[in-house]
């Protein structure tokens, strides 16, 4: 393709002159073909990229199409339920009630009720009353011997560390624990300030890397752990054993975004990477 391309662009450069030269008012044709033949020029010389080096010009039609495609299929091939992570029919409804639309479909659904898999929650013929629900139904953690044990909502928020989520993120999921009366579980990477700001229940995760009751050096710091495990605010605490979503591997944070602020939550040194190992065996005394 390299010498095709070297040939069709000779022939272009000499065909345009030769316009140029019988009739002159051609000339203006090489704002075309000039810079056809200098991309393709430069698709033979650059060194990155080794379909347009041995495809001039034709080869960048594959980057082109690369992004058309997820568009085409999106608009042309998909349906509306078979989108992943969300349908175009889930998104329409959370469109629909956002603005206040009428999110219904009349005579009907479009989901195939009869294919395996399909799942649905039937209306009961002996329905509780509604003075008789338990509109805040809540599991009670810990046995007759533990001194303080816990009322936990069946509703909590899923372990999510500051650093993977910014500052925001965290005030957010917390103030939304604390309106809802559930708890925030604070993911491996420690009790950050903003944690504590809004004041909802935490469930405390200590993870292969200690982060929060670690010294220095990756051992555990009793004291660190005593003094944050007995605040008001952190209702439980979780030992995670492994890492979850990295099992075998575990993670390395780098040294980069180990910000001061990080550094302090974490106690770990500023600048530094860090690692989370793939699993750890640890002892806790009780406080």
């Amino acid at each position: 393709m390299r010498k095709a391309f070297v040939a069709i662009a000779l022939f272009l450069v000499a065909f345009t002159v030769m316009l140029g030269f019988y009739h002159p008012f051609l000339w203006w044709t090489f704002i075309f073909t000039g810079p056809i033949v200098l991309l393709g020029i430069y698709d033979m010389i650059q060194p990155k990229h080794s379909i347009v080096r041995n495809f001039p010009v034709v080869g960048r039609l594959r980057y082109f199409m690369e992004d058309m495609r997820p568009k085409v299929y999106q608009y042309f091939v998909e349906s509306d339920t078979n989108g992943t992570p969300y349908n175009r029919l889930n998104r329409s409804l959370i469109y629909q009630r956002a603005k206040k639309e009428l999110d219904t479909i009349p005579f009907g659904t479009q989901l195939n009720v009869y294919e395996n898999g399909y799942e649905w929650l039937s209306h009961s013929i002996m329905a509780i009353g509604h003075d008789d629900l338990n509109l805040k139904p809540r599991i009670l953690v810990g046995g007759p011997d533990c001194k303080q044990p816990y009322s936990a909502s069946i509703y909590n928020i899923s372990a999510m560390s500051f650093g993977s989520l910014s500052q925001n993120a965290v005030l957010a999921l917390n103030g939304g624990a604390k309106l809802g009366e559930f708890a925030h579980n604070t993911g491996e990477g420690g009790i950050s300030d903003y944690h504590r700001e809004m004041g909802g229940d935490l469930i405390w995760q200590i993870g292969t890397g200690y982060f929060g009751c670690r010294n220095m050096d990756g051992t555990f710091n009793g004291e660190a752990f005593g003094e944050r495990a007995r605040t008001d605010q952190v209702k439980m605490i979780e030992i995670k054993l492994s890492q979850g979503a990295k099992p075998g591997h575990g993670g390395m944070l780098p040294g980069k975004k180990v910000t001061p602020e990080v550094a302090r939550i974490r106690l770990v040194p500023e600048g530094k990477d860090v690692l989370s190992p793939l699993s750890t065996f640890c002892f806790f005394y009780t406080c």
